[in-house]
């Protein structure tokens, strides 16, 4: 009887391995992108989310939740943080970093989650989760700090490089914002409608934009190639609803502090995919940089006993 729970264990480690893996490849296929309007990738990309989410949603019985004005006007506030401003900075930074480095920006979001839950919650912070922030800040620090390869002989970093740097940054940020506010209405509705319905918040925001900034062309689709339309679909259908379903399904099954470490191999796998199917060049700085925020990462997940409500958030939206 002891080797059931053991072999659905190891199931689960398998979907959460590869839920990593896919949103590593998000930042592939966001720079695969880069010739597309920023809010135009992204417009595409949560509308086939919008779409995969509610299918999810149809076929696995769980339908529709009706929700109270407050929780509408919520959901509608975590579609702008987390949804509509997070695309927004991640396919504009995309457009003048390369992926790897983008990645490993990103990655700041569990250790800059702990910061605000004990700022705003005063949530514990162990000595683990303390040395787990300095290493990411400090392998951030060094990516970033690394430049761009071609001006690392000696010259200036381009003012690009850091324009997109800082862009990802907004990312970071977006995120920590959309966990601060989702605290209370997750607990209400549950993450998988939460995020949902975020989603579509998000998307009906990012097509009125698009809209009205002029790129919203549904004709220029066909002019897509084939490599950019592959992208549109990972990016909408694996990295956002199959991943998110997966990996709702490994917290629930062990647990918030086990499924959380896997967050590690997310910069891991888009530093190796943007190496190579990219052919980014990896600098000693990007390499050291990125050894030190995996090292991070799970230092600082490595926690006692039960996760809070924070922390569950937290670890539920590390992703693109």
């Amino acid at each position: 009887m002891a080797m059931i729970p053991a072999a659905r264990d190891v199931s689960v480690y398998v979907k959460l391995a590869l839920v990593a893996v896919a949103w590593g490849g998000t930042f592939i296929a966001g720079r695969s992108l880069a010739g597309v309007a920023p809010m135009f990738s992204a417009c595409l990309r949560f509308v086939l989310a919008s779409a995969a989410l509610s299918l999810f949603l149809l076929l696995s019985g769980k339908g529709f939740r009706r929700i109270s004005v407050r929780q509408a006007l919520v959901v509608t506030l975590l579609g702008f943080c987390g949804i509509f401003s997070y695309s927004f900075f991640f396919f504009s930074g995309l457009q003048y970093i390369s992926a790897s480095r983008a990645a490993l920006i990103v990655a700041l979001n569990p250790a800059v989650m702990t910061l605000i839950a004990y700022l705003f919650y005063r949530e514990q912070v162990t000595a683990l989760k303390v040395l787990g922030i300095v290493l990411c800040f400090c392998g951030v620090a060094l990516v970033v700090g690394g430049g761009d390869p071609q001006g690392a002989a000696g010259g200036p970093v381009p003012v690009h490089t850091w324009l997109g740097e800082a862009l990802i940054g907004g990312c970071v940020l977006s995120w920590s914002a959309y966990s601060v506010f989702c605290k209370t209405v997750v607990r209400q509705l549950g993450p998988l409608h939460t995020v949902t319905y975020s989603i579509y918040a998000g998307t009906v925001m990012l097509v009125l934009y698009a809209a009205a900034s002029g790129v919203l062309h549904m004709d220029a689709v066909w002019c897509f190639s084939m490599a950019e339309i592959a992208s549109l679909f990972y990016l909408g259908v694996i990295g956002s609803a199959v991943a998110y379903i997966w990996y709702y399904e490994g917290i629930k099954q062990i647990g918030v502090a086990r499924a959380s470490v896997f967050i590690a191999i997310n910069p891991l796998s888009a530093v190796i995919f943007g190496a190579a199917l990219l052919g980014e060049q990896l600098t000693l700085a990007t390499l050291l940089g990125g050894v030190l925020i995996i090292s991070g990462i799970v230092v600082e997940n490595r926690k006692s006993g039960g996760a809070t409500v924070q922390e569950t958030q937290s670890a539920i939206h590390q992703h693109d």
